[in-house]
């Protein structure tokens, strides 16, 4: 398993936000406890953020022209942005390239970055920049399967990728919840909204209707937004699973038998550790 991270993500924090710099060094500390190594990843490049992003958000980010309260302006925050983007490109290209499962634990995560707009906590959509970008570079990937199981919808992920023959885009999440979106499923987007309190047994059974829709779709890419924060006792969700659930997420995705990246998302309560590790052994198998 290689994993790409950059001490350069933990650059930036606000006081009080969940989003935190602790969230991703105490799983880097706990993950080197437990023997993974660590690559550093390269920046991502602006017309590869523009294969996903329109040009006027890309400039906006740059230049700290936004305003939004959960996703605010940080000084460098554009350079983090794009190298979280560029850790993303670089896992996908790895576990093209090399045929090892590859991980991007950077922030600021990904998934509700849309088209045009910034938030919840996303600058730019690193998941969906580098299957994008992998889509471009390499010859033989026709199709891209994105598997979400973050526990709130991605909905920035559903809008770039809506009507593109080329993706299926799974979602697993709470409803309600913010950020109000994937109620119902669209075109090639499959959208599973869950009650809060759901358990493993319901979530690992739906987690299957999900992966036999992959199956059949067959794709050549294997993306995962990886969200931790349908953990029981993550503080700003409500989905009941358990760090070993997380193991089993990995197996079964795993058992797809394609070539896999994943993406860390959401997830904050103090367990984060624990979990990740606990998905990244169920994944290596």
């Amino acid at each position: 398993m290689k994993i790409f991270y950059s001490p350069e993500c933990l650059k930036y924090a606000q006081h009080g936000h969940p989003e935190s710099p602790v969230r991703v060094d105490a799983t880097v500390r706990f993950l080197r406890e437990k023997g993974f190594d660590f690559t550093g990843p390269h920046p991502c490049r602006d017309e590869d953020i523009l294969l996903a992003h329109a040009k006027d958000l890309l400039q906006s980010v740059n230049t700290g022209s936004f305003i939004d309260f959960d996703t605010p302006v940080f000084p460098g925050i554009y350079d983090i942005a794009k190298l979280s983007a560029g850790a993303a490109v670089d896992a996908a290209m790895h576990c093209l390239n090399h045929g090892e499962k590859a991980f991007s634990l950077m922030r600021p995560p990904g998934h509700h970055a849309t088209r045009n707009h910034l938030g919840g906590f996303c600058y730019f959509n690193n998941i969906a920049i580098a299957c994008l970008k992998a889509g471009k570079e390499i010859g033989n990937i026709g199709k891209v399967a994105i598997i979400d199981f973050d526990c709130h919808h991605g909905n920035g992920t559903e809008d770039i990728v809506l009507g593109n023959q080329d993706f299926l885009y799974v979602s697993l999440h709470q409803s309600p919840l913010y950020p109000g979106t994937g109620l119902k499923s669209r075109d090639n987007c499959l959208n599973f909204p869950l009650p809060a309190d759901t358990g493993p047994d319901r979530y690992l059974s739906v987690l299957g209707e999900g992966i036999k829709a992959v199956e059949k779709f067959n794709p050549d890419l294997l993306a995962i937004s990886a969200g931790f924060d349908s953990y029981k006792l993550d503080p700003i969700a409500g989905l009941s699973l358990e760090q070993e659930t997380y193991a089993e997420i990995g197996r079964m995705l795993a058992g797809l038998k394609k070539p896999t990246f994943a993406v860390l998302e959401g997830g904050y309560s103090r367990d984060l550790p624990e979990c990740v590790y606990q998905f990244l052994a169920g994944l290596e198998g």
